[in-house]
């Protein structure tokens, strides 16, 4: 009986183990199918998806892994787990790894929102566009966005007016601004430039109006009509009646052709010229030139006391223009009702 019972237990301790190795193989092939499917999902939700199912083991080693990058850098950290929506996660995602071509000191806490990370002019080719500008020019940043292009005409010696109609932008603007130590060179103005062009006169107008979100790149040629939120024509009009001298940075499939016809339908016809811009041998971007040609030359000592006259001047008629915007923008709002 001894015997029997003995056999018994051995063939039920054999099953017992053949069928904890099925459950663990079942297990495996389980896992190992939810990670493909991880793998085929959508790139915005395949993290979410895999980490719900990994085994404890795994989920704590990508723990730690995510721990070690915060304590790098909390930004990256906080920029890829910040928020599920497409724009974040685009964000995280295809823009992060350009953060230091659109600000060089970003690591000092330079702050974007979702769509200054694909409209920022990379600094590279701001600081280029600023050095065709005059130490002491009195510039007009149309469409500011998150300061990028402010920062470098401040940096360059120039007074700006950076006009942005979203709030949000414009202080975040004017922290970028503190961070690169210019922001006593720009008045920020929150306002529809379209609006605010009658009463501003400057020496420069910078145009980088919207081009209409990161679907612009599939159109193969590009056209004026395409900006945002007027098209072309209308605000290059706009920025004439400001300054004699106007810089429009568009996208690299831009139609040329239509921007020799600006220059052409001004009275008098302007100077044109049109530069590639390229960050890392690839193009950005194309800025296009109408009016004198700035000279990229080096202040001379001799120079330097008639350009700081010169920029005081200059701060005193930026204050004044921020004024004259006030009561412009109180005007069209009595027009209106």
């Amino acid at each position: 009986m001894a015997k029997i019972t003995a056999a018994a237990a051995a063939v039920l301790e054999s099953r017992s183990l053949r069928g904890a190795r099925a459950v663990r193989l079942l297990h495996r092939i389980h896992h190992r199918f939810l990670l493909l499917l991880g793998a085929t999902a959508p790139k915005a939700g395949r993290r979410k998806v895999a980490r719900s199912r990994e085994p404890k083991s795994l989920r704590a080693a990508d723990e730690k892994q995510e721990q070690d990058v915060e304590a790098q850098d909390p930004n990256a950290a906080a920029a890829v787990s910040a928020s599920d929506s497409a724009s974040e996660a685009a964000v995280a995602g295809k823009y992060w790894a350009h953060r230091y071509s659109l600000f060089n000191l970003y690591d000092r806490g330079v702050c974007m929102d979702a769509e200054g990370w694909y409209s920022a002019t990379p600094e590279s080719i701001a600081a280029l566009q600023a050095a065709r500008a005059a130490p002491g020019d009195l510039v007009v940043d149309a469409f500011a966005g998150c300061g990028g292009n402010s920062i470098q005409f401040a940096a360059r010696g120039c007074y700006v007016v950076a006009v942005e109609i979203d709030p949000r932008k414009v202080e975040l603007a004017v922290h970028n601004a503190r961070v690169y130590g210019v922001e006593d060179r720009i008045e920020f103005i929150v306002g529809d430039f379209f609006r605010l062009a009658p009463f501003l006169k400057a020496d420069l107008v910078f145009l980088s109006p919207p081009w209409g979100g990161p679907s612009y790149i599939e159109a193969p040629v590009y056209t004026l009509d395409m900006l945002k939120p007027k098209d072309g024509y209308a605000t290059f009009q706009a920025a004439q009646k400001i300054a004699p001298n106007v810089m429009m940075f568009l996208p690299r499939t831009v139609d040329v052709a239509q921007l020799e016809e600006l220059s052409w339908m001004s009275c008098p016809p302007l100077d044109f010229e049109t530069e590639e811009n390229y960050v890392q041998h690839r193009c950005k971007g194309i800025t296009a030139y109408f009016g004198r040609r700035y000279l990229r030359t080096r202040i001379r000592e001799g120079e330097a006391q008639k350009i700081r006259r010169l920029t005081q001047r200059r701060s005193c008629e930026a204050g004044k223009l921020r004024h004259v915007c006030r009561k412009g923008n109180r005007l069209e709002d009595e027009k209106a009702i």
